[in-house]
């Protein structure tokens, strides 16, 4: 976390031509949890809004913002914020979550985190549809009320729902796109074939969009309190990068280690100039 830089790096993302940059969701971690990033988090979507204010073309995604957390509402109003001050460029990464300590000292439900999730969804695509959304779940109810903004992708920035559990992929194909890790039990392989499935079997037709979050460790030993991916030399991720687009996969998100944000943008010139034309 080094706010002074994240203007420049976002730009030169932006300026070495990615697919996509993103913000990742904690609200508090447990001291227990091996989770690297739990002293220095910004909040997720309070990121997005300022990331939206200093791009001009590159989609900007939560990678993921756990449903539970926030009354639906609320997170409906800050992705359409976004997606108005972006331009339309908000990837809505959201999934039921895990970590069972946050859901704690949030005061929120995990034993029914994946109803909670489907729930939210829904109110989120109502306010996402009207000024005057009307819905009713078995936790959430709306009428009579106006909602503000509409989001500017119409009927809404594309849901990407985050998670590995046969649950979460089941989610993912009622939405636009499955954000897994390459991690999936039995393989993404396998995960792609139980989405493709679920799509045949729901009548969905064509498969959601793939994508999978991954580690980058450019030359470097993998930390175990962090998401593994692509390692070693730019040929060797290079590699591993597509090993992931055979499998099927569409998208992959890299997630940087513990490091200096001045060597995250080395590592960027780096997946631009080195990585990226081995790419097929």
């Amino acid at each position: 976390m080094e706010p002074d830089g994240m203007a420049p790096f976002a730009r030169l993302v932006e300026q070495r031509r990615f697919d996509s940059l993103w913000v990742t969701d904690h609200v508090i971690v447990p001291l227990d949890l091996p989770h690297v990033y739990k002293r220095q988090m910004l909040d997720a979507l309070g990121t997005l809004n300022f990331l939206a204010g200093v791009t001009e073309t590159i989609p900007l995604g939560t990678s993921v913002v756990v449903l539970a957390y926030r009354h639906p509402v609320h997170v409906a109003k800050q992705i359409a914020t976004a997606d108005q001050l972006s331009g339309g460029r908000v990837i809505f990464g959201a999934a039921a979550g895990y970590m069972e300590g946050e859901f704690r000292a949030l005061n929120a439900d995990f034993p029914n985190r994946g109803a909670v999730a489907d729930e939210s969804l829904e109110v989120i695509k109502a306010c996402w549809a009207s000024t005057e959304p009307s819905v009713k779940t078995e936790r959430f109810a709306l009428d009579g009320a106006a909602y503000s903004p509409l989001p500017q992708q119409r009927p809404g920035p594309p849901i990407w729902i985050g998670g590995v559990s046969k649950p979460a992929m089941r989610r993912a194909v009622r939405h636009d796109g499955w954000h897994g890790m390459p991690t999936a039990p039995g393989g993404l392989g396998t995960a792609i074939a139980f989405l493709r499935e679920e799509s045949e079997r729901t009548g969905r037709g064509a498969l959601p969009t793939i994508s999978v979050r991954a580690t980058l460790w450019f030359d470097q030993e993998p930390n175990p309190a962090l998401l593994p991916g692509p390692r070693g030399t730019s040929e060797q991720v290079a590699e591993t990068l597509q090993g992931y687009a055979d499998a099927g996969v569409e998208h992959t998100v890299l997630g940087f280690p513990e490091i200096p944000l001045s060597l995250a943008r080395e590592q960027v010139e780096r997946l631009a100039t080195e990585v990226r034309p081995q790419l097929g």
